[in-house]
């Protein structure tokens, strides 16, 4: 059964890591860079200065967003979000020193989603409404509870996310998709 939206059933959906898969592009184009017989780092965060100096490279370049692959696990998601009715809003983080990525992303909304999708590029995704936050950053969520208790956030499952616990967070995996379901319905109805 499909849904009407109504303007305050929103539903707000990250980029990085939840509609597309942000990790596995990265280590894609490090890996070009890599030189013979050096280390592959697990997580550019504990990588040295030289390692994250060419991941920033690469984030600075447009077209490299562009071309990051979807992530399975936001858009069975965003499905859901459609057959419920939700106004669906993109809700991305802008990097202060990195304008390239901000026309990157949109151009990757525009190519997935469709230039009609409405998006909102922010610094604080703590700052917009919705009643459901599909992202997979525990600070985000946590910014979000700070204004609304009682959001519902579904976080696509990933390694840096393993050990994140709340009571409105339901950590997606792939195997739970009714679960996400059941909870976005309740949302929508509340």
């Amino acid at each position: 059964m499909l849904y009407k939206p109504k303007p305050e059933n929103v539903a707000l959906f990250d980029l990085d890591g939840t509609l597309c898969d942000y990790d596995l592009a990265l280590k894609r184009a490090l890996k070009k860079l890599r030189a013979p017989g050096e280390p592959d780092y697990a997580s550019i965060i504990d990588a040295p200065r030289y390692v994250q100096n060419r991941a920033d490279l690469i984030r600075s370049m447009e077209s490299w967003w562009v071309s990051i692959p979807k992530f399975q696990l936001g858009w069975d998601v965003l499905d859901v979000a459609k057959a419920l009715g939700y106004d669906i809003t993109i809700l991305t983080q802008g990097p202060r020193r990195n304008p390239a990525s901000w026309s990157g992303k949109k151009r990757w909304i525009d190519k997935h989603l469709g230039p009609d999708v409405k998006v909102t590029i922010t610094r604080d995704k703590g700052s917009v409404y919705g009643k459901v936050l599909d992202d997979d950053f525990p600070e985000y969520i946590k910014e979000l509870h700070e204004w609304r208790e009682r959001g519902l956030v579904i976080m696509p499952a990933n390694a840096s996310n393993a050990g994140f616990r709340h009571r409105q967070v339901i950590r997606y995996d792939g195997t739970n998709l009714d679960e996400v379901r059941r909870a976005m319905k309740k949302a929508r109805l509340r």
